[in-house]
């Protein structure tokens, strides 16, 4: 069996949503709360998966995701870091991308670095949105071609199907230099960018998600657990059948991560008879 740990806490409304996209992928999902978590953080240790979802968790109180990684970084920062080095992919959408960012999580080290034992400073930020206004709509995305997340990599998209829901005030991706953000591209942690002229919030680079050097831990602004059916696409009955073909980007994206997990699970059973 394979088991998805979904991580609530106070102002989280998005967790049934992602609950329900890890069980359609094949995953079986279970909710605990942060504060059970940070009292016994090997928890996680029974986990393949992990989700941090996405709603405005302590009411975005200071900045959004700014109570929540202050939690996570004293409490569980070690257990969410030893889940990475054993190979446990990660998801963290909207509000878990915001309190990934500000964990340190992401984008993580470079390949070849080592992470620190402490939580690292964040090195990225989710700002403002350029129209300073809370934007809650449907935006085209696009999968850069070199990226290493095991999430996004591969996806069957066609141009009806390429779009993913969006709902947050503070989600423009502001890396810390032009040359961070090449750096990020050239090593393929860039994992999700909006379609060009459809970048809703002035994100740098069209950047709408990353992940980590692993390629595990992805964080994204857009709702991926909020497109694992047809009928959720905003024009699903003016579609034609076959843009509707096989299964919508979301799903497809747990779909990976769950294939992960049992490709991985293989690997290490082949390794271990030999």
């Amino acid at each position: 069996m394979t088991k998805a740990l979904v991580i609530t806490t106070a102002g989280i409304n998005c967790d049934r949503e992602l609950a329900e996209a890890f069980e359609l992928a094949g995953a079986t999902p279970v909710s605990i709360h942060l504060n059970r978590l940070m009292k016994d953080p090997s928890i996680l240790d029974e986990f393949d998966l992990v989700g941090l979802p996405g709603g405005f968790s302590y009411g975005d109180a200071v900045a959004a995701g700014r109570i929540a990684a202050q939690l996570v970084r004293s409490g569980l920062h070690g257990a969410l870091r030893a889940a990475i080095d054993r190979g446990v992919p990660m998801i963290a959408p909207c509000n878990g991308f915001q309190i990934a960012v500000q964990v340190g999580l992401l984008p993580g080290p470079g390949e070849g670095e080592e992470p620190g034992v402490e939580p690292p400073p964040p090195t990225v930020a989710l700002a403002d949105n350029d129209s300073a206004r809370f934007i809650d709509r449907w935006v085209g995305v696009e999968i850069p071609a070199n990226t290493r997340c095991i999430w996004t990599k591969d996806l069957s998209l066609n141009e009806s199907s390429s779009i993913l829901p969006i709902a947050h005030g503070e989600g423009r991706f502001v890396p810390t230099s032009p040359e961070q953000l090449e750096e990020l591209a050239s090593s393929g942690r860039i994992a999700v960018r909006y379609r060009p002229g459809d970048n809703p919030n002035g994100s740098a680079g069209e950047v709408a998600g990353l992940c980590d050097s692993t390629g595990l831990v992805l964080g994204l602004m857009p709702h991926p657990e909020r497109y694992t059916r047809w009928t959720q696409h905003p024009t699903w009955t003016r579609l034609e059948g076959s843009c509707m073909s096989g299964d919508p980007p979301g799903l497809q994206m747990f779909r990976n991560a769950v294939a992960w997990v049992h490709s991985s699970r293989g690997a290490a059973t082949c390794s271990n008879a030999s």
